[in-house]
C-alpha cells in the first residue's frame, strides 16, 4: 500500500546518536520502536541539527493511525553493498565540502548482514574506489583467489574440465585479483565504516511502503507496523510504523525489493525494457577437513544434474580457514514444473568429485535468494520524483561473471554522490527532485560498459545449453559486446512454465542426512525465525484468488511446492470441503528469497515485509 503524507513543518532537533544504539540493542522491533521514540522525544527542537521528529495523524486504510515522523536529508532502504555504498559516499561528499548531511539507512534484518546471501567471489574494484585504504582499515577480504577451474558434468559420475586458456579468453570469466568472502561479513564491516562517518543505521526495521506527498512524489518510507495479530487485530504491543522522511530516498532493497517493485509500477519505470529474468541461488557453507581444503580455490560447473534446456550451474569456493561455500543457481525461466532447485542442488552433492570434498565435513549454514539475470536489457529507468533505484533493486548483476556485488556497490556510490551534490547545492529548493544526473552517471560508468559487453550472453541460452554456449561464449570471448545486435524478450519467468501434461516427472533420491538433507532439517541452519502471531507476509493477490486451485494445481501441479527452498507452500486436504484441496502457506519458514513472487503461475503471490528482524539470520553467507 502506498502511504501518503505531506512533509511535516516543525522545528529541528539535534541528531541523537543513541537512536541506532537503542534500535540495535532491542532484539524485538515492537520493543525497539517505543524505546527509540521515548529517547527521541527528550530532545527539544533547536537550531543546528539536521533531522526532526514530529507527530501527526493521517489516514491509513479505514482508520486514523498516529505515526511518528523523523526527517533526514537522505533515506536509504537496504543494508547491502548498494545501500551502504550510497550512505558512505553521500557522507564522504558532504564531509569533503565541510557540510552537514543527515543520512539514515533502514534494514529489515535483525542486524546488518543478517539477510545477505551471495556466492561470493568478490571483485574489489568499487570497494577500492570507496576506500582506497580498505586493507589498512581491515576489510574482511582474507582469501585471494589463487586458482579457478570450470567443468562440464555430462552425468553424475564424470567431470570434463574446460581448459583455462579457452575460459580466460572472456574477460568476464577471469578471477585474478578477486577474493572469496562472506558478503554478510563485508556488509557488517561497511556498516561500521558508515557509522563512523555519521550515518544513522536502523537494523530490525522493515520498510513497508513509500510515503508520497500531495503531488505524488516520494518523500520517504513508512516502516512496518508491529504488534498486529494473525487475525488483524492490534495486540497490546502494537506500535504504528514510523515514517522516515527524506529529501531523497534511495531504494537499495536487493533483488525483487517490495518497495522498489511498487515504485516501478507507480511511475512506469519498466516501460520499454524487457521483463526482468531471475535465478534462484541455493547455498550451503561447510566446514571441511583440512586435507580437502585449498584456500583460494574456485570451481564452477555446468551440466548435470540440470537438463540441457535449463539454465544454471554450481559454484564451489574454498575460503579460509576451512570453509567451503557451495551452491547452485537455477534460472527461473525453466519449463518443467516438477523441477526443484533445492533438490537439484542436493543431488549435485552426490557427484563423487563433490562428495570427496565434503567427506568428513559438517554443514553449518543454509540459505537461498533470487538474483537478477536480465542484464542491460532489463534495467528500468533509475530515477523517479524524490528518489533513485540502485543495486539489485534495479538489476546490475553481471551474469557470466556471476557477480553483482561490485556493480551494486558502484551504483549505490553514484546514487549517494548524486544525492549529496544536489542536496548541498544552495540553488536547489526544498521540493522533491528527480535527479536524472544519477542515471547519466551510471551510463557513463564502468558498470554500464561491463553490462553492455555481456548483454547477449544469458539470452542466448533460451535456445538451450549448447546453442547458448556457442552464441553466448562467442559474445563474451570474441565480439565482447561489439556485435551490432541486442537480444530482447517479452516473456516473464513464470510464462516459461509448461503444463505437467507436457513434462516428465522428476524423481529425486531420498536425502541421506550426510551429504544431502531434507529441506526442513536444512532450514534450521538458516536461523529463520518470525513472530508467529502476525499476519502472513505472503499473500495471494486479491485478483488472483482462484489461481492456486483452478490453475496452479490442476495445470502445473502446484510448482510452488517444489521451487520454494523453505517449504512455505503446500497443497493439503481442505477439512471444510470433502475431497477438496487448499493452499497452505507456512510463512514462518520463509527465508525471504522472493522466488514465489516470480515463479508462481500468473505471479499470484504478493511478497510483503513481515515485522522487522524476522527472517533468516545468516552468520557467514
Amino acid at each position: 500500500m502506498l502511504g501518503q503524507s505531506g512533509r511535516a513543518a516543525a522545528g529541528r532537533c539535534v541528531r541523537p546518536r543513541l537512536m541506532q544504539a537503542v534500535a540495535s540493542r532491542c532484539q524485538l522491533p515492537q520493543l525497539a520502536v517505543p524505546a527509540m521514540t521515548r529517547r527521541l522525544v527528550q530532545y527539544q527542537p533547536q537550531g543546528g541539527g539536521n533531522h526532526c521528529m514530529v507527530r501527526r495523524s493521517f489516514c491509513s486504510g479505514n482508520s486514523e493511525i498516529e505515526r511518528e515522523q523523523m526527517e533526514f536529508d537522505v533515506i536509504i532502504v537496504g543494508g547491502g553493498p548498494a545501500g551502504l555504498g550510497a550512505a558512505i559516499r553521500a557522507k564522504q561528499v558532504a564531509n569533503a565540502k565541510g557540510e552537514e548531511l543527515s543520512v539514515c539507512l533502514v534494514e529489515k534484518g535483525a542486524e546488518i548482514g543478517a539477510h545477505i546471501l551471495s556466492g561470493n567471489v568478490f571483485e574489489p574494484r568499487a570497494l577500492t574506489e570507496l576506500f582506497p585504504d580498505w586493507q589498512e582499515r581491515g576489510a574482511p577480504l582474507d582469501t585471494p583467489v589463487i586458482n579457478d577451474s570450470f567443468y562440464w558434468l555430462p552425468n553424475g559420475k564424470r567431470a570434463v574440465p574446460i581448459p583455462g586458456q579457452v575460459l580466460h579468453l572472456a574477460p568476464a570469466l577471469r578471477q585474478e585479483g578477486n577474493y572469496i568472502i562472506s558478503l554478510g561479513s563485508l556488509c557488517r564491516w561497511l556498516g561500521e565504516q558508515a557509522e563512523e562517518l555519521g550515518v544513522e543505521i536502523f537494523p530490525g526495521f522493515a520498510g513497508a511502503a513509500p510515503v508520497l506527498d500531495e503531488g505524488g512524489a516520494v518523500i520517504g518510507v513508512q516502516l512496518q507496523d508491529v504488534g498486529i495479530a494473525k487475525d488483524g487485530k492490534q495486540k497490546d504491543s502494537f506500535e504504528a510504523g514510523m515514517q522516515l522522511l527524506g529529501r531523497q530516498t534511495i531504494l537499495a532493497e536487493g533483488c525483487r525489493g517490495s518497495i522498489s517493485e511498487a515504485v516501478m509500477a507507480r511511475f512506469g519505470l519498466r516501460e520499454g525494457v524487457c521483463p526482468q529474468h531471475y535465478g534462484l541461488g541455493v547455498k550451503e557453507v561447510w566446514e571441511i577437513q583440512p586435507e580437502n581444503h585449498e584456500a583460494g580455490n574456485v570451481t564452477h560447473t555446468i551440466g548435470w544434474p540440470l537438463d540441457h534446456g535449463t539454465y544454471g550451474g554450481s559454484f564451489i569456493y574454498h575460503m579460509k580457514p576451512n570453509l567451503l561455500h557451495i551452491g547452485m543457481v537455477v534460472g527461473l525461466d525453466y519449463s518443467n514444473p516438477y523441477l526443484s532447485p533445492y533438490r537439484e542442488f542436493q543431488r549435485f552433492k552426490q557427484h563423487p568429485r563433490v562428495q570427496a570434498l565434503l567427506e568428513g565435513g559438517t554443514c553449518i549454514s543454509y540459505g537461498a535468494r533470487v538474483l537478477n539475470e536480465g542484464g542491460l536489457q532489463a534495467i528500468p529507468k533509475l530515477t523517479f520524483p524524490g528518489g533513485m533505484l540502485t543495486g539489485c533493486s534495479a538489476g546490475f548483476l553481471n551474469v557470466p561473471k556471476i557477480k553483482g556485488s561490485h556493480t551494486a556497490m558502484k551504483s549505490g556510490m553514484l546514487a549517494g554522490e548524486a544525492a549529496a551534490e544536489a542536496l548541498l547545492d544552495p540553488s536547489n529548493g526544498s521540493e522533491p527532485q528527480e535527479l536524472t544526473q544519477y542515471e547519466d552517471a551510471v551510463k557513463e560508468s564502468w558498470v554500464w560498459e561491463e553490462l553492455s559487453a555481456v548483454r547477449n550472453f544469458k539470452p542466448a541460452f533460451h535456445a538451450g545449453l549448447w546453442p547458448g554456449m556457442a552464441v553466448g561464449g562467442a559474445s563474451v570471448m570474441a565480439t565482447r559486446g561489439k556485435e551490432p545486435w541486442t537480444f530482447r524478450w517479452s516473456k516473464k519467468d513464470h510464462e516459461y512454465t509448461a503444463p505437467i501434461a507436457n513434462k516428465r516427472k522428476i524423481e529425486y533420491p531420498k536425502p541421506d542426512g550426510v551429504y544431502s538433507f531434507d529441506i526442513l532439517d536444512n532450514l534450521i541452519r538458516s536461523g529463520v525465525n518470525h513472530e508467529h502471531d502476525q499476519p502472513a507476509h505472503l499473500k495471494v493477490k486479491n485478483d488472483k484468488a482462484t489461481v492456486p486451485l483452478e490453475v496452479s494445481l490442476p495445470t502445473y501441479g502446484g510448482p510452488e511446492g517444489r521451487f520454494c527452498p523453505a517449504k512455505v507452500y503446500e497443497y493439503v486436504p481442505d477439512e471444510e470441503k470433502d475431497g477438496a484441496m487448499k493452499l497452505q502457506i507456512n510463512a514462518q519458514n520463509c527465508v525471504h528469497c522472493k522466488c514465489c513472487s516470480i515463479k508462481t503461475p500468473d505471479e499470484f503471490i504478493n511478497w510483503t515485509v513481515p515485522e522487522g528482524s524476522g527472517g533468516p539470520q545468516y552468520a557467514a553467507m
